[in-house]
């Protein structure tokens, strides 16, 4: 096995193992719940943006993964399927939205924020369309302000938090 092919194999093993953990993060997150009216806020989101930043677009299958597991675990079953696609497409588009403007430079304060607040619509959108088709219009625009403070909840633990583990990093 040449030197090359043995990097890159280091590098998928890593990216999954990075997967795995940001998957366990967002399940954990996602456990420190609030409860509303149809469903619950949670700290997940945060955990979402965060592996974005790190992992880059593989970020779609932690959130996707840990997001629905949690959503099994607290017996929310049909939101099980929503919420693989939004919370997967979350990680994804913030990932893509940094990618796409700073390749693999780290993005500065305004690139993670347009991308953190990009995949935020994606969740706040993505959950209104799901629960005015499950539940009705009225349901579904009553969540959104919930969804709203954990979008907001989100950004506002991801953008300094990607700043100071970057910090550790150089170090």
């Amino acid at each position: 096995m040449s030197e090359n092919s043995k990097t890159k194999e280091r590098s998928k093993l890593r990216l999954t193992a990075l997967c795995g953990v940001f998957a366990a993060l967002v399940f954990i997150g996602t456990q420190i719940r609030i409860p509303t009216a149809i469903g619950y806020i949670n700290l997940g989101d945060g955990v979402i943006l965060i592996a974005s930043y790190f992992i880059g677009p593989a970020a779609f299958f932690p959130g996707a993964i840990g997001s629905a597991l949690s959503d099994l675990i607290a017996g929310y079953p049909m939101y099980i399927a929503p919420t693989f696609l939004i919370k997967g497409l979350m990680g994804l588009a913030a990932a893509l939205i940094m990618t796409a403007s700073h390749g693999k430079k780290a993005p500065g304060i305004v690139i993670r924020l347009a991308a953190f607040l990009g995949a935020e619509l994606i969740m706040v959108g993505g959950y209104f369309v799901f629960e005015a088709l499950y539940y009705d219009i009225a349901a579904a625009a009553g969540s959104v302000v919930f969804n709203l403070i954990q979008a907001g909840a989100a950004v506002v633990i991801a953008i300094p938090l990607t700043y100071a583990i970057n910090i550790r990093k150089k170090r």
